[in-house]
């Protein structure tokens, strides 16, 4: 690309040698005597390097240098004069003129100078370039982002952190400690820090509400920011606004399955709903459901999904423990309280503080634990067993049962002060008998699970076992197909699992139970009459045992069809 100069002198033997200097050097060179003929070419043209006397005529060229950079701040002015001094040359450099030279100048001097003021514009212009891409890609995305200096004031933040945050440009230069954004400032406590000791931070899913806002979820990361001599000299912090990706991870993750419980069915879905609901209400839940339900798990989602996740979960199973031992369990005791107790022990409410206590099979509890439970309900304080001075903790209470304990309480044999301050939400957990649609989605869960304990490949169960396990009645819940599943998995020699590798137990109970109402088909599958009676050698009560079934069934299916027997022999 072939560079421009122009050329603004009234002298016109001085115009003609600066032209052929520059034309020997390839610019495209145009000149103008006064300053008005060169401000209406300047109208019209742009120029890599522009020379001007500082006196034409009677005008000044300190005012040509002003009009030029009011056009073209990047525009290279040199200024000739043959009569130099100190207060025109200072005021030509503050103006932003490139160099000033005097008279009388030789090839050398014009050349250096255009050389240099080229190369200066090209370094000029690409520092803009990059600047402005920077600048775009800065403003354009979707993260908030915000600098400070090394004195922690804030030097610049893009337009997303101005949505999130609510920073305005009047705040540059402010002190970010001093900034009131409506939140609780994390961002900016968290780029003190990085600027204190220079180390990169990172805070994973935070979350941040304005005043009057919504609660969103962010995640940080402050850098430091180095000079070239490796010095810190600023930070910078990157807010990423995760709400939605939360959102939707909690959507995607809720048609299978909620922090470890599994379930499409609408029940589930709804109780799903409910554990969040209640997850960050510091509020006492009574879990109810059958024996093998997944009481433990749900307890477990409702302290991981609240604000209490990073304080300790403790379980107790209040049904496994006399009562002596559950008082010293649940509220420990010193040394020498009782007859073997050697040490103090610390209680399970002591080591759920600022966390969450799971009581399981809560019905079981005797009377005197009845009112020892109510008292750290009320009061949130207890006494270890032994000691009279009483241990303030900030427990949160899920009590979890499979009995009827307004029953309980009608027969009075549960507080019923008790049972409304446990009581205080119900949340309940279907059985698997209501919810029969899930069993297929239970069945490829327990199949992976079994796979990779055993470490062999289990890719499906045949349709004969889907077809007993769709109309079983499931007593045990999500449990007892859990350990029926085991059974088989240990058993198959296949990657299917079939009916002849069921628990025998599991077969006669789906046999014999009148709720379940499954095809001859399903057990035939696993081993024909035939087969049987042939393996026992014609003994009806060994191939009943060996079908799993009673002698009656096998008497009358050879009344149904007596050539069963003539087979077999």
């Amino acid at each position: 690309m072939i560079s421009s100069a122009l050329i603004v002198d009234d002298e016109q033997s001085i115009q003609r040698l600066l032209k052929m200097f520059l034309e020997r050097e390839g610019f495209a060179v145009r000149c103008a005597s006064t300053i008005g003929e060169a401000e209406e070419i300047l109208k019209a043209e742009k120029f890599d390097l522009i020379i001007a006397d500082i006196f034409i005529g009677k005008s000044n060229g300190i005012d040509l240098l002003r009009h030029i950079k009011s056009l073209d701040k990047n525009a290279q002015v040199a200024l000739i004069t043959g009569l130099p001094d100190v207060e025109s040359a200072a005021e030509a450099l503050r103006l932003g003129a490139f160099d000033y030279l005097t008279k009388p100048i030789s090839f050398h001097q014009i050349i250096s100078t255009a050389q240099r003021a080229l190369y200066s514009k090209r370094l000029i212009e690409e520092s803009e370039r990059k600047q402005a891409n920077l600048d775009a890609i800065f403003q354009s995305a979707s993260d908030g982002i915000m600098l400070v200096d090394s004195n922690n004031r804030l030097i610049q933040f893009n337009e997303a952190s101005m949505r999130s945050c609510g920073y305005t440009a009047d705040q540059l230069g402010m002190p970010a400690l001093s900034i009131k954004a409506g939140c609780g400032g994390t961002c900016r406590q968290m780029l003190a820090e990085v600027l204190s000791d220079g180390t990169q931070r990172n805070l994973r899913r935070l979350e941040c509400r304005k005043i009057n806002g919504p609660k969103r979820i962010i995640s940080i990361s402050v850098s430091p920011v180095f000079d070239k001599s490796g010095t810190v000299d600023g930070a910078v912090a990157i807010m990423r606004d995760e709400t939605e990706l939360v959102s939707l991870e909690k959507r995607v993750h809720r048609q299978n399955g909620y922090s470890g419980i599994m379930g499409q069915n609408a029940a589930m879905q709804r109780m799903y709903t409910l554990i969040e609901a209640l997850s960050d209400v510091q509020t006492t839940v009574l879990v109810n459901g059958e024996s093998g339900t997944g009481k433990e798990l749900v307890a477990a989602a409702l302290h991981h999904q609240g604000v209490r996740r990073d304080k300790p979960f403790v379980k107790v199973n209040c049904a496994a423990l006399s009562e002596h031992l559950l008082e010293s369990e649940l509220f420990g005791h010193v040394r020498g309280a009782y007859t073997g107790a050697v040490s103090a022990q610390v209680g399970r409410f002591q080591k759920a503080d600022g966390g969450t206590i799971f009581l399981d099979e809560i019905g079981d509890i005797s009377p005197a634990m009845q009112m020892r439970l109510l008292r750290v309900l009320q009061e949130q304080e207890f006494e270890p067993v032994g000691d009279s001075n009483s241990i303030k903790v900030d427990v949160r209470v899920i009590a979890a049962t499979n009995q009827d304990l307004a029953e309980k309480v009608r027969l009075g044999t549960f507080r019923s002060d008790l049972y409304y301050r446990l009581n205080v939400v119900r949340l309940i957990i279907p059985p698997l008998k209501d919810r029969r649609d899930d069993i297929p989605l239970l069945v490829e869960h327990f199949l992976e699970k079994f796979s990779r304990k055993f470490k062999r490949p289990l890719s499906a169960v045949s349709r004969d076992v889907l077809e007993l396990f769709m109309h079983h009645s499931w007593p045990g819940n999500v449990r007892e197909l859990e350990h029926t599943l085991e059974h088989a998995a240990i058993l198959c020699p296949s990657t299917v699992l079939s009916v002849e590798d069921l628990p025998q137990d599991f077969i006669s109970a789906v046999r014999h139970h009148p709720h379940d109402e499954v095809p001859d088909s399903a057990f035939e599958k696993q081993l024909t009459l035939a087969e049987a009676l042939e393996k026992a050698g014609g003994n009806k009560a060994k191939a009943a045992r060996l079908l799993g079934v009673s002698r009656c069934t096998i008497y009358r299916k050879l009344q149904e069809d007596p050539t069963l027997l003539d087979n077999s022999l």
